[in-house]
C-alpha cells in the first residue's frame, strides 16, 4: 500500500514536532530531593550535582522541591513564577532553588546588563583587626551578634527579592530594620 505523498509529509511534520527538543526548556524535570548540602553547578557546559567536593554528572532534566526546573545540557533555569535564566560557568543552584553566581558578570547577564567586564572580580572579604574576643558583654560581642543579625536580614532580603510573583516584593520592612542596625553599628565603632 502507498501512502500519498502529502499524507507522508503531514506525518512526518507533525511527528517533527511531536518529538521532544532537548534544548527546549525544561518540560518537567525528574523530581529530585537534595541534601541540604546538595549543589547544582554549571560546569564546562553541563550541570552537575555538587555533594562536597564530590561532582556528579547529570543525565536528565530536573525539578527542585520547589519547582524550580533546570536543564542539565544548557544550563537553563526555569523558576516556578515562570522566570528564565541561563548558568554561566561555575553559577550554581542550592537545594532551595536559590542561584549562587561565580562572577559579577554572570550576576549581570542574569539581570540583563551586559556592561560589566567578563573578567571582573567579586571583592574579597578581608577582616581588618584582630578577631572579636567572646567576653559577654563586650562591644566586639555585641558587635558580632548585631553584624550576625544584619547577615540574616540581608538574606532574607534576597530571598524576598529572588521570588518570582508579578508584583514586586515588600522590602521595606527588612530595609528599615537594617538602617537601624547600621546605626547600631554606628555607636560600636
Amino acid at each position: 500500500m502507498r501512502i500519498p505523498y502529502s499524507l507522508a509529509a503531514f506525518l512526518f511534520g507533525a511527528g517533527f514536532w511531536l518529538i521532544p527538543h532537548p534544548g527546549a526548556a525544561q518540560s518537567g524535570g525528574v523530581p529530585v530531593h537534595p541534601g541540604r548540602t546538595t549543589q547544582y553547578v554549571f560546569r564546562h557546559g553541563e550541570v552537575m550535582e555538587r555533594v562536597g567536593r564530590q561532582l556528579t554528572p547529570l543525565t536528565q532534566n530536573i525539578r527542585l522541591p520547589n519547582g524550580t526546573k533546570i536543564n542539565v545540557r544548557s544550563g537553563i533555569v526555569e523558576f516556578p513564577g515562570g522566570k528564565v535564566t541561563s548558568l554561566h560557568e561555575e553559577d550554581y543552584l542550592n537545594a532551595e532553588g536559590g542561584i549562587v553566581f561565580a562572577t559579577p558578570a554572570s550576576a549581570a547577564a542574569a539581570r540583563g546588563d551586559n556592561s560589566v567586564a567578563l573578567n571582573e572580580k567579586y571583592n574579597k572579604y578581608v577582616q581588618v583587626g584582630a578577631a572579636p574576643t567572646a567576653v559577654l558583654g563586650s562591644a566586639a560581642t555585641d558587635r558580632e551578634a548585631l553584624l550576625t543579625r544584619e547577615v540574616e536580614l540581608l538574606q532574607r532580603k534576597v530571598t524576598l527579592l529572588q521570588q518570582t510573583h508579578p508584583n514586586p516584593p515588600a522590602t521595606e520592612e527588612v530595609d528599615k530594620q537594617l538602617q537601624e542596625l547600621d546605626a547600631k553599628l554606628k555607636t560600636l565603632r
